[in-house]
């Protein structure tokens, strides 16, 4: 698709492409999407695009939002929700199911529906299940409307951290240890699950860390010291997946790179460095987004370093097949070497999230980096490719 002004229908003037922010989402991570959806319609350029905001409630509604992006910010404390930013408590915004119609319908109960207008491209700003993780994805394909980011398999892969580690781990990434605990076996015999974690502990020493499997923004993470943690953590994380991943400690340095896809292909970011976070055990929720914890950009790294974690950030990406931005997270242990932890398909995309940070220090603006990632969508088909 040409990304020029675009006809709209004959006899018509040419129109700019409309871009629809969608935002919010079922996944714990609804208030941070709306943060990042609130950053990205500040930045959007408004002479080039004409921009829909349409928010998904938590109880997965589809509505209509004010495009007021000074109300989708944390305030004391309390992150936003979608369900403040509608326009109605009962109306919802209908996505064609027809590849040749992308024209969207908003309908409220006893009114005519409306028609919004089509829709060119999808800039998804979801985080973690029914939204980071290749659902919308597969969606929007179905619809025929291109998006940001990665297709249905990268962002399925991405979401999934067992599923990301072992496709890293078959095209030679490094990763640390970890095991996985499935729903089946909680259900089968708790007894056995717990044991195959404390037998991971016995390998691998004290403490782990135990994560939700398909979350993010270091959500429902907990670092266990020992046995007396242990139930605790493993509630906390299937509080929000049933499925749960524990991982190793791995000491040395969080070492973060940024990939983006430009016209000759991705590329990689000067790197960031997370320091550690003396009011917090490791960099938490709260560390990132309450508390803005800073992070080094560039990180302190020899040049050698920097191409390397560069190179191995590029070779995540492409090793799981992803498009458009990964922001890969990695540790460089006391011994010198990098060990990739996950990418993140979406990653935080607010004013102080550490992806824009990177891509600023490396000379790519926010407004130009949005600008970017609409214009890679507009440029790719959907379906097979």
């Amino acid at each position: 698709m040409s990304t020029e002004n675009l006809p709209q229908s004959p006899g018509q003037k040419p129109r700019k492409p409309r871009v629809a922010v969608v935002f919010g989402g079922r996944s714990s991570e609804h208030g941070i999407s709306i943060v990042t959806a609130g950053a990205v319609l500040r930045a959007i350029d408004r002479t080039k695009y004409d921009v829909l905001p349409i928010g998904i409630t938590q109880d997965g509604r589809w509505a209509l939002t004010a495009d007021e992006p000074e109300r989708m910010a944390i305030v004391d404390r309390r992150q936003p929700s979608v369900e403040q930013l509608a326009e109605s408590d009962e109306g919802g915004v209908i996505l064609p199911v027809d590849p040749s119609n992308r024209e969207v319908v908003y309908s409220e109960p006893g009114s005519v529906p409306k028609a919004l207008g089509e829709v060119d491209v999808v800039f998804p700003v979801l985080h973690g299940p029914y939204g980071e993780d290749g659902t919308l994805q597969g969606l929007l394909e179905l619809s025929g409307v291109p998006y940001v980011g990665s297709g249905v398999l990268a962002s399925a892969v991405g979401q999934d951290k067992e599923y990301m580690k072992r496709v890293f781990t078959s095209f030679g990434l490094p990763v640390g240890p970890y095991t996985v605990i499935r729903p089946s076996e909680w259900e089968r015999d708790e007894a056995a699950a717990r044991r195959k974690i404390v037998d991971f502990a016995g390998e691998h020493g004290w403490p782990l860390f135990v994560k939700p499997a398909r979350a993010g923004s270091s959500i429902g993470i907990t670092k266990v010291d020992g046995l007396g943690g242990l139930d605790e953590a493993i509630a906390a994380a299937q509080q929000h997946d049933p499925k749960i991943i524990v991982e190793a400690l791995l000491r040395g340095r969080e070492i973060e790179c940024g990939v983006l896809e430009f016209e000759d292909g991705p590329r990689a970011s000067l790197p960031a460095e997370i320091p550690p976070v003396q009011s917090h055990e490791f960099y938490d929720f709260e560390a990132k987004y309450i508390d803005s914890a800073p992070g080094i950009v560039p990180a302190p790294l020899t040049d050698e370093q920097t191409a390397e974690v560069q190179r191995l950030a590029v070779e995540a990406f492409e090793a799981a097949s992803c498009e458009g931005l990964v922001r890969a997270d990695f540790f460089l242990t006391e011994g010198g070497d990098f060990v990739i932890n996950e990418i993140n398909t979406m990653p935080g995309f607010t004013p102080i999230s550490m992806y824009p940070r990177m891509w600023q220090e490396s000379g790519v603006s926010y407004p130009e980096l949005v600008d970017r990632l609409v214009q890679a969508a507009l440029r790719r088909s959907t379906g097979l490719r």
